[in-house]
């Protein structure tokens, strides 16, 4: 794209002796920005870049390359600018698919103005998606989980929503030239996302130059690959609870965005990180747990001094070596190795001094609200199904932001079987005396109630709960009940992973043999063929309404732990720390009228 859509050159970078400007939105920023840094810009010959919503001064004889969303204001701010003649030849490049009204507004607003001739390209690139990491994607659509669980919410609006999921993962399909199968569980958001994707991927692949007909580069292989697609209400408890791991500890309390975060200096002031597959310590010690990084760290920086001593001592640092010429030659050569090797030594110490201020200011949170403990007791109330009552209060009243007592309130909630009336009211009590705002708190006991009054009544009454339950919440209530049970098996393996991993064996399992299949490429009505049982070596799997940094690292453990090793992308319509999701949950509480007479829940 940067290279005005013309194929790069045998270095992967465009041609430098064309300057270009580059003109954003805020949505396409997003994208590049995990993607291309500012030094990797330069590269591609671009010398300026901008916002396009803000004023802009004209350059003469040099090309414009927009990279924005198909909008109504965006074609507008093209319009105005082709005809003050800004840039020398505009560039277009839409996120999705530009829709036809849009284009004809375009043609006749630069026909108008009699500008017509400097618009050199429309390109749709199908690129409305951030890529966080190579094997971790997300839509950018904030709120989801709201809107598709808003009691108040109409049919249109659900449609809407599914709509922009579906053509955001049409995006990333295209974008790796796949056309996977498609399961999903039955039911809810997952099955019309799953429905919805399937129609559009036939109705594209109707017409003869698709973008699926050059076979993709997804590891080439002759097998296609599975798309699973969940709903959040699959597994809640996994949005809400406290992670110890290392990524999803720096994403819950530090806020990691776009792989970026900014944390206090050791010398105060705020100092900007990124984090990604270019920190070689970030890809190796993500998944662990936050005390072995700890140890790693002091790992790599005692190793590092070894290093560095050892390059003063090869060349001629030592005390009172005598210093005859016979030696001059190997001295040199040691120089020069010392020299060669210095790039790479400060490169290390920088990465060192990095994760170490992160894993101080990370230290320094735990310690104050005490997040060990929150993690292991929630970890323990998930396996054991409950917690001893004395200690649920203590915690409850103990260290710890609202935000984490409200968390570990939720769980508990989550993972209990039954609903012991004065245990929770006693547990609202403590935390109305931490003023937190129990709007959340309330949510999650409404379902759970619905839940439990649905697993008592037999098939018959059964289905006119459900009937009533869907008027309610717009959506199957029995997609919620399965997940409220299989939380966590007891190898505290996530059950979203363990779907997974049978999807991807495909043998017989009684967990999965209700789940739909979609094969875009099979005739409609020949559903159940043989080939899309597996086993199959790629997935990706897509969580509607919030995805986390825990489903991301639990599913690439499941990759690595497979012989030979899979491939498993992950995907959700947006990443959510523990808080940003319960206050998710905490407006549709508030939606549903299940107020609290506690201050509103700040986020200390």
């Amino acid at each position: 794209m940067l290279n005005l859509n013309q194929p790069v050159n045998a270095t992967g970078t465009a041609n430098e002796e064309v300057y270009k400007i580059l003109i954003y939105d805020k949505f396409c920023q997003n994208i590049l920005s995990p993607l291309i840094h500012v030094k990797d810009l330069r590269k591609h010959g671009v010398t300026l870049y901008f916002l396009i919503d803000k004023d802009r001064k004209p350059v003469h004889d040099v090309p414009a390359v927009f990279f924005v969303q198909p909008s109504q204001i965006n074609i507008q701010r093209i319009i105005a600018d082709a005809s003050r003649s800004l840039y020398d030849s505009f560039h277009l490049n839409f996120s999705s698919s530009i829709p036809r009204p849009l284009l004809e507004d375009l043609a006749s607003g630069t026909l108008n103005s009699e500008s017509i001739q400097r618009i050199s390209k429309v390109h749709d690139q199908y690129l409305e998606f951030v890529t966080l990491e190579d094997n971790l994607f997300s839509l950018a659509q904030k709120s989801s989980y709201v809107q598709l669980n808003d009691p108040s919410a109409g049919d249109r609006e659900i449609e809407e929503i599914i709509e922009k999921i579906v053509s955001g993962l049409f995006c990333v399909l295209a974008t790796l030239a796949v056309v996977p199968v498609i399961r999903c569980p039955r039911g809810g958001p997952a099955e019309m996302v799953a429905s919805a994707l399937d129609q559009k991927l036939r109705d594209h692949l109707l017409s003869k130059n698709n973008l699926f007909s050059e076979g993709g580069g997804f590891m080439s292989s002759f097998q296609r690959p599975i798309l699973c697609i969940f709903d959040r209400n699959f597994e809640l408890a996994v949005g809400i609870q406290h992670d110890f791991r290392y990524r999803s500890l720096v994403h819950d309390v530090l806020g990691l965005k776009l792989n970026r975060l900014s944390v206090q200096g050791e010398k105060g002031g705020m100092k900007s990180y990124e984090l990604d597959s270019s920190d070689p310590f970030w890809a190796a010690n993500g998944s662990l747990e936050f005390p072995e990084v700890a140890v790693e760290i002091e790992t790599q920086l005692n190793k590092y001094k070894k290093d560095v001593d050892e390059v003063n001592r090869r060349t001629g640092g030592a005390d009172g070596a005598e210093f005859d010429g016979t030696d001059l030659i190997g001295n040199t050569k040691h120089l020069m190795n010392a020299v060669n090797s210095l790039p790479e030594l400060t490169e290390r110490k920088q990465v060192i001094d990095k994760h170490t201020n992160i894993a101080t200011v990370l230290l320094g949170e735990i310690k104050d609200r005490s997040l060990d403990s929150y993690a292991k007791k929630e970890n323990d109330m998930m396996v054991r199904g409950g917690i001893d009552r004395n200690e649920l209060l203590g915690v409850l009243r103990g260290k710890g932001s609202k935000m984490d007592k409200l968390r570990f309130a939720i769980i508990y909630l989550i993972s209990s079987d039954s609903i012991n009336q004065s245990e929770v009211e006693s547990v609202e009590a403590a935390l109305r005396e931490s003023e937190v705002d129990t709007c959340a708190f309330q949510y999650v006991k409404k379902i759970k109630s619905l839940n439990v009054s649905l697993a008592s009544a037999n098939s018959a009454s059964r289905s006119n709960i459900v009937d009533w339950a869907e008027k309610l919440y717009g959506q199957s209530i029995s997609a919620v009940t399965a997940g409220v049970k299989n939380l966590l098996s007891s190898d505290r393996q996530l059950a979203l992973t363990r779907i997974v991993e049978a999807l991807m064996e495909g043998k017989p399992n009684p967990e999965i043999d209700s789940y739909l299949v979609f094969d875009p490429r099979a005739p409609k009505s020949g559903a159940g063929s043989s080939h899309l049982k597996g086993p199959f070596k790629e997935a990706m799997v897509f969580m509607i309404g919030g995805g986390n940094y825990v489903e991301h690292g639990s599913l690439q453990e499941l990759a690595q732990r497979q012989q030979p090793v899979k491939h498993i992308i992950y995907g959700t319509t947006e990443i959510l720390t523990g808080m940003e999701f319960v206050e998710q949950l905490t407006l549709l509480g508030q939606k549903m009228g299940l107020g609290s007479t506690g201050a509103p829940a700040s986020t200390h």
